[in-house]
């Protein structure tokens, strides 16, 4: 059976948000109706707030597209998500990576300035573009930031509300 690539992204959402009911919190799915945030979360008594950006990849995959708005420090009460979500026929099991706005505005940041600085075939400079990704799994490319350690921290979120 076909997937469109946006029913993986909707899926994605929904089951961050939850994972974040699951340990205790209020997460709401914005549909796409709030700029730059996908989910809003919450502590239980709706007095401390996060913004959840959440983007899908397939569990095995090496690489995780963020985009260039990852290049962004949209400050403190801002996370990154990247959710593995496995195919429906896979076994596979689902994977979470929790990366703070900062850490992630600093490392794409920084590597696509290298990437751009380093020669690309035939030693012709690279053009710049809005294509941005992370390393999810070993044996990605050097270009990408690896993110690895930042799986299933959830406590980073935690620590904000």
């Amino acid at each position: 059976m076909e997937h469109d690539k946006s029913h993986r992204g909707n899926a994605s959402q929904f089951f961050v948000a939850g994972e974040l009911c699951r340990r205790g919190y209020a997460a709401l799915v914005t549909i796409g109706n709030t700029p730059n945030t996908d989910i809003l979360c919450s502590n239980r008594a709706g007095t401390k707030f996060v913004h959840i950006q959440v983007k899908t990849f397939v569990p095995g995959k090496k690489t995780c597209s963020v985009g260039a708005k990852a290049e962004r420090d949209y400050g403190a009460k801002f996370f990154w998500i990247l959710a593995g979500i496995p195919e429906p026929t896979s076994k596979l099991p689902f994977e979470f990576i929790v990366i703070p706005s900062a850490d992630m505005a600093r490392n794409v940041a920084a590597l696509h300035k290298r990437w751009l600085e380093t020669p690309g075939k035939a030693g012709r400079a690279h053009r710049d573009n809005a294509v941005r990704a992370v390393a999810v799994a070993e044996g990605a490319p050097a270009m990408f930031w690896r993110v690895m350690d930042y799986r299933e921290r959830w406590s980073l979120i935690e620590a904000e509300l």
